[in-house]
């Protein structure tokens, strides 16, 4: 469940030097926000950030960008940033859906979905980050070597998302249905939401897929 309605999170995000604002303006320029070439890696839907953060905190020399929809989630993240010393993690808070209007062809790395809301209906499933039509989004920005790398605990949307794969020109680099037992998970970081579900019992399903 995400937080909702915290009180002057828009306009505390406005003004935060975290955040980068009017983010369409960077389109083929990101790598001076970073100030270097390094590597950059983004992560859509985001959540509060733990993931990121250790990440920009085992990776010095990557750059991470962390997208998030939801104010009252992200204003949370950005409280944690404000106790780091990063220089490598940035935030930027729109809906993925517009995310070509950010990233231009070739300017990312590597994409990390993470318990992306599975919009069970039917009739949504094209808003799902992992459907074919947001593969083919994707695909217009990541790098021609890039991954994509999902983790979900949802089963059924991992086989949905497993389906798409094809249907959208990728391939399968590997999955697993229990991460966490199994040879992918040496180095693994964890979101908050896996530990939660992994210590439910539930297992992780992940999959690493590429062009």
């Amino acid at each position: 469940m995400r937080l909702r309605n915290v009180k002057g999170s828009r306009e505390k995000i406005a003004e935060n030097d975290f955040v980068i604002h009017n983010p369409e303006k960077m389109k083929g320029k990101w790598k001076e926000v970073f100030g270097n070439d390094n590597p950059i890696h983004i992560e859509v839907g985001m959540g509060k950030g733990r993931f990121l953060m250790e990440l920009s905190n085992q990776n010095p020399d990557i750059n991470y960008l962390g997208i998030e929809k939801y104010s009252s989630v992200l204003i949370r993240a950005i409280e944690k940033r404000q106790e780091t010393e990063l220089s490598n993690l940035f935030f930027i808070r729109m809906d993925a859906e517009d995310i070509n209007e950010v990233f231009a062809e070739g300017e990312i790395d590597r994409i990390y979905l993470n318990f992306s809301d599975p919009w069970p209906k039917d009739r949504h499933a094209k808003r799902r980050l992992t459907s074919h039509q947001f593969l083919e989004r994707y695909d217009k920005f990541l790098k021609k070597d890039g991954v994509l790398i999902f983790k979900t605990d949802n089963k059924a949307l991992f086989d949905f998302s497993l389906e798409e794969v094809p249907v959208a020109g990728w391939k399968l680099e590997n999955h697993t249905y229990d991460l966490h037992h199994s040879e992918y998970n040496e180095g693994n970081v964890m979101t908050e939401y896996e530990e939660k579900f992994s210590s439910m019992g539930n297992p992780i399903c992940r999959m690493v897929i590429s062009r």
